[in-house]
């Protein structure tokens, strides 16, 4: 059996990655392929439990610390059950977030630095997406398209930490260009779309997916 796919999608919060993982999920649909659809902090029970306490409001008072490491424990349960056995079984998956976001939001955004890519690292196990594409849209932008009353602890910082965040993205952009692919987030539903597909058309050529 080959071994699955494993796709991620990262971004500023307010860039629509939502609606673009849905769009990808329809085309593999209509090319016969039933993706496996989760998210990050989440996708198990345990992960879903520390995401509801990760990004409660209620908790301003949280180290910074604590933040990350919660993260990565959410992050390898949710490989240990649901990642790793689906590409296992040669399932696509694909993912609203995974490493990078820790790297990006506790890393540059709470300035925490490399020991967030090593506790990461530790968490996935060397399990790491075939590809990410990396929604690029201002944080300005990003953050205004949230109502405030739906904002959770993180999307509640201050414009500062989002610019750090992004900051951080387009770092990681640079460092792995054969993995991560940006996005411009900016333009119509169906032009990123289209850009996604092709990306993703090619992919799965090469993995013999497809003709």
């Amino acid at each position: 059996m080959k071994k699955g796919i494993f796709i991620t999608i990262e971004g500023p919060d307010g860039s629509g990655k939502s609606t673009q993982i849905e769009s990808i999920s329809a085309f593999l649909s209509e090319i016969g392929i039933k993706a496996v659809i989760t998210r990050e902090p989440g996708g198990t029970n345990i992960s879903e439990k520390i995401r509801e306490l990760v990004l409660d409001k209620n908790y301003p008072e949280m180290d910074h610390k604590t933040e990350a490491l919660l993260y990565a424990a959410a992050r390898a349960q949710h490989v240990a059950e649901v990642i790793k056995p689906a590409l296992a079984r040669g399932q696509v998956i694909i993912c609203d977030r995974f490493m990078d976001s820790s790297i990006v939001y506790q890393g540059y955004g709470r300035r925490l630095g490399e020991p967030v890519r090593m506790i990461n690292e530790f968490a996935v196990d060397g399990c790491m997406p075939d590809i990410t594409f990396l929604m690029i849209l201002d944080p300005n932008v990003g953050k205004s398209r949230i109502e405030k009353e739906m904002q959770d602890r993180l999307e509640l910082e201050q414009i500062e930490f989002h610019t750090e965040v992004f900051r951080g993205y387009m770092e990681l952009e640079k460092r792995y260009p054969e993995r991560v692919i940006g996005i411009n987030a900016s333009r119509s539903i169906e032009k990123i779309h289209g850009e996604i597909r092709q990306h993703l058309t090619s992919l799965l050529r090469a993995k013999d997916e497809i003709e």
